[in-house]
């Protein structure tokens, strides 16, 4: 599923004239807050039950550049459902669906009050268990 869509500006990219390795980590995450609500997180629960998500390993390969201008997708997929985490994959494409960046994402599920992992909610496990094995990137 697409979870992020962006395009590569001026502000973006760094000396070597491409984009910066923070926006792709940014696209990355914003792309993870949309299959969160996907499966059912909702951004409330940060105020009303102090819960969340808190990334604690990336994995990314960069395979080809992206320059100003240049517009991009990201499409999401679920590798494993943990009793607290979720290892989610990222697929980052330009414009002309070659693969340009990926990322693999170990987040927990958070206690924001007491700073520790709590289980993840059994709904939204279950609807990630749905998408684990159907990887379409």
């Amino acid at each position: 599923m697409i979870t992020f869509r962006g395009v590569v500006y001026p502000a973006q990219t760094d000396a070597m004239g491409h984009m910066n390795v923070q926006h792709y980590v940014a696209s990355f995450d914003q792309a993870f807050w949309h299959l969160a609500e996907h499966l059912g997180y909702d951004t409330e629960w940060r105020l009303s039950r102090d819960q969340g998500w808190a990334d604690v390993h990336y994995e990314i390969d960069f395979r080809s550049e992206l320059h100003i201008g240049s517009t991009f997708y990201i499409k999401s997929a679920i590798d494993k459902v943990g009793r607290t985490s979720l290892v989610t994959h990222h697929y980052l494409y330009n414009n002309k669906d070659q693969l340009c960046a990926e990322i693999v994402m170990t987040s927990v599920y958070f206690d924001l009050e007491e700073r520790k992992p709590i289980e993840i909610p059994d709904f939204i496990r279950a609807s990630a268990s749905s998408l684990v094995g159907t990887r379409t990137a």
